[in-house]
């Protein structure tokens, strides 16, 4: 080997690796490295793949399966019927917070149509207005359905029954009869029959039950035997007599407790607080939207919406009712409108 110039050891160098990858190929060796090159190349795949599955698929009871669930319960498929050859008619309420208004067009047969709607806070039960300032206010109003087209005789006043528990309400009757108008004044009963007229379809007539949180009382009514039952209990606004929330809480409980078994399937619910809690699901203008569960509403922190939601989870609880659909045209002074 010594005697070999440098460029015969290379040729002899060259041969034998050469011999020696010639009998590794033949002998399996290539295939042995082709192997370890597939495995190393699809063991990340795998594990990246197995990650992904369980990162992306939740699992039941999760965040993500949840708000699903909740995305998909929160439509309410169902239509109103349309007035046919409906006649305008308007009706100022004279409520515990205040001046609203409601203008529909109403047929034969109580099929009916929200048209417009206007709502205000006059301050009258707050006793801080005078009596000019009354006499304003319903001018306003009654100006506004005028132009709109009512008929001055098809316009309505209206006194709920919160706002009859308050003082001031001698004043606004006085101003209403200086105007020429009467003012026709309902007892909570009354308003819960006339809250379910203009709020229950008939198709649920058999399956729902309706719940109307006012700012001086709640009423809580329902069809049984061709006959409605209407019950009342603490409004939105208790907290101002200091009334304890755990006190609220069990007497709506109680009252809550006597709808029908076989009607609590579904609750139409109305009123201020259930108004506020539906304009954080509301899709579009939907007419009906369905309200989340009572501790969704945790951020609603005034004073009158915590002690709404106080009721609405009172009625929830006591209930077991799963879809609380709120109607966002639908008030007991229209179901007056519908009884005349």
């Amino acid at each position: 080997m010594k005697r070999l110039t440098v460029a015969g050891r290379l040729i002899i160098t060259a041969l034998i690796l050469g011999a020696i990858f010639v009998g590794y190929k033949y002998l399996g060796g290539q295939k042995a490295l082709n192997q370890m090159a597939e495995d190393q190349a699809q063991s990340p795949q795998t594990e990246a793949t197995t990650s992904e599955a369980e990162s992306t698929t939740p699992e039941p009871g999760t965040a993500a399966n949840n708000e699903a669930t909740n995305s998909e319960g929160s439509a309410f498929a169902y239509t109103s019927p349309a007035p046919v050859d409906g006649k305008l008619r308007g009706v100022v309420e004279l409520g515990a917070s205040g001046f609203n208004s409601f203008i529909i067009t109403v047929d034969k047969e109580k099929r009916w149509k929200l048209e417009k709607s206007e709502f205000g806070n006059s301050l009258v039960t707050e006793n801080m207005a005078t009596d000019e300032d009354v006499r304003i206010g319903l001018k306003k109003y009654i100006g506004t359905m005028l132009d709109y087209g009512v008929g001055s005789k098809d316009i309505h006043f209206v006194v709920s029954s919160g706002a009859a528990k308050a003082e001031v309400t001698t004043k606004i009757t006085r101003v209403l009869k200086s105007l020429g108008y009467v003012v026709n004044q309902v007892t909570p009963e009354q308003e819960g029959q006339l809250a379910l007229k203009s709020v229950l379809p008939a198709e649920y007539a058999d399956k729902a039950f309706v719940v109307d949180i006012g700012s001086g009382n709640t009423k809580i009514s329902w069809i049984s035997g061709g006959k409605i039952s209407a019950l009342e209990s603490y409004g939105a606004k208790y907290f101002q007599d200091g009334t304890d929330d755990s006190k609220v809480y069990q007497e709506v409980s109680a009252k809550a407790k006597q709808v029908p078994a076989g009607l609590r399937n579904t609750c139409f619910i109305i009123g201020g607080v259930p108004f506020e809690m539906a304009k954080e699901v509301r899709k579009g203008k939907e007419r009906y939207t369905t309200l989340s569960a009572p501790l969704a509403y945790s951020k609603l922190t005034n004073a009158k919406s915590k002690a709404g939601v106080n009721i609405y989870k009172a009625v929830t609880d006591a209930t077991g009712c799963q879809q609380f659909v709120f109607d966002w045209d639908a008030n007991f002074t229209i179901g007056f409108l519908l009884g005349l």
